[in-house]
């Protein structure tokens, strides 16, 4: 594949992304995308295309880590373009998406999306054994009472 070259006359796609344990997801907002052209590398990825008014589209991510450029895929749809990158690292939460502190404008987190898997196990016992808990106070304060005498064909 040759190198995508940045237009001179280019913007940025709006861009929400999202973390997961294995893979990172990023959604170029783009209505109707033509000459769609994505270039994933072990640090950072170059996406270029045309949306439905034919403004050339070009957004350029440096990766706050390192990803499996042949693990990843991209899917076009009539509204976005979609990229799963797979994580060098499994399991190692990004705080975010680029190398650089600075957030660029157009990027923002898809927070509809966004799951804290950090700690999903942990929650998860921590839930459990909540429910545990409630099991055995209910134990402890005997048996349940009768309901033999209530009429329930009183209507």
């Amino acid at each position: 594949m040759p190198p995508i070259v940045r237009p001179d006359d280019c913007q940025p796609a709006k861009t929400l992304w999202f973390d997961r344990k294995k893979y990172i997801t990023i959604n170029f907002l783009v209505q109707k995308a033509t000459n769609v052209q994505v270039d994933i590398q072990d640090t950072k990825m170059i996406l270029s295309c045309k949306d439905d008014d034919d403004n050339n589209i070009y957004n350029e991510i440096e990766f706050y880590d390192r990803v499996h450029k042949n693990d990843s895929r991209e899917k076009v749809y009539d509204r976005t373009i979609n990229v799963l990158i797979r994580k060098m690292k499994d399991n190692v939460a990004w705080p975010r998406l680029t190398k650089d502190t600075a957030k660029p404008a157009w990027l923002s987190v898809d927070f509809d999306n966004w799951r804290d898997w950090e700690h999903e196990e942990e929650d998860g016992q921590a839930e459990f054994e909540q429910y545990m808990d409630m099991l055995s106070d209910m134990k402890q304060k005997g048996e349940p009472p009768s309901m033999d005498d209530l009429d329930l064909d009183s209507d």
